[in-house]
């Protein structure tokens, strides 16, 4: 598996550590319903009822617990429905709707949050975790597509794609929070996704691919037929239009006369060779 990579350069933790006392969850995410707008709608007034500003006691007695505000950016038509539940609830006070957010300044949003709350019911990578983790967030995310898959157990709190399950998620992310250092998550994303790392992972890819034997179409048909009885007549048909076209590109098009790249060897050996040259003439 080659996974995407994240920037960790451009999403860094803030320097100052916030304080607990109020606990922001970021949600950055296209309001549609396949980034799962509608438990978002669910979800939020709940969370605040379950952590409210002040607990009265019969004693008359005022006991501070923390609160949890959530700070929304993102555009879409499932926006409408997040206003009206803000509206519903009286809760413009704790849910902050910032609209659309250019890319420059989704790191600005991240840090000043303790959570970012992913509420997808389809993904395939999800980015967007990545940039939070590198943030320093704890990540609170639906067990969907790759996602389980993306950050170790003890940086990401999963929960079924169901507005019960994420509440209870929220809730043991808060539980867990104080135990969370965003500067050494910071540089575990580091060594987990950097650019570096998948381009090499690639490299090594392409390699196989290129010492591998070729195998012609007619050992290839078979494999296509197994992924399924509709899919797999599919694809073989597909298949042969293509390699009906690549022949007919051959015939009017020759390669005769077109100048072969050459085989310089796997690339990580000369960008470390060009390093070196590098520090020599800086010595």
């Amino acid at each position: 598996m080659v996974p995407n990579a994240v920037d960790t350069a451009m999403f860094t933790p803030s320097s100052n550590r916030l304080s607990c006392d109020e606990i922001i969850i970021i949600v950055i995410s296209r309001l549609v319903y396949r980034k799962g707008a509608d438990l978002l709608v669910e979800v939020i007034p709940e969370v605040c009822r379950l952590f409210p500003k002040w607990i009265m006691f019969p004693q008359s007695i005022n006991l501070w617990i923390c609160q949890v505000r959530f700070i929304v950016g993102g555009d879409g038509p499932k926006r409408v429905r997040l206003e009206e539940m803000r509206e519903k609830f009286s809760l413009q006070d704790r849910v902050e709707m910032l609209g659309a957010v250019p890319h420059a300044q989704v790191r600005s949003v991240l840090i000043s949050g303790h959570i970012f709350l992913n509420s997808s019911l389809t993904e395939a990578f999800c980015i967007a975790i990545l940039e939070a983790a590198s943030c320093g967030l704890l990540t609170v995310s639906t067990r969907v597509g790759g996602v389980p898959e993306v950050l170790p157990d003890d940086m990401i709190v999963l929960a079924e794609p169901d507005p019960e399950d994420m509440v209870r998620a929220v809730r043991q992310a808060i539980d867990i929070l104080p135990g969370i250092d965003p500067q050494i998550m910071h540089r575990r994303m580091k060594k987990l996704y950097s650019w570096d790392d998948v381009a090499k992972r690639t490299e090594i890819v392409y390699d196989r691919a290129m010492q591998s034997s070729n195998t012609n179409l007619l050992d290839r048909l078979p494999r296509y037929l197994t992924c399924g009885a509709w899919a797999g007549k599919l694809f073989c048909l597909v298949m042969i239009i293509n390699y009906l076209v690549w022949c007919l590109l051959e015939f009017l098009q020759p390669a005769e006369g077109i100048e072969e790249v050459p085989d310089i060897g796997p690339l990580h050996i000369h960008s470390d060779s060009v390093d070196d040259q590098c520090e020599a003439q800086r010595n």
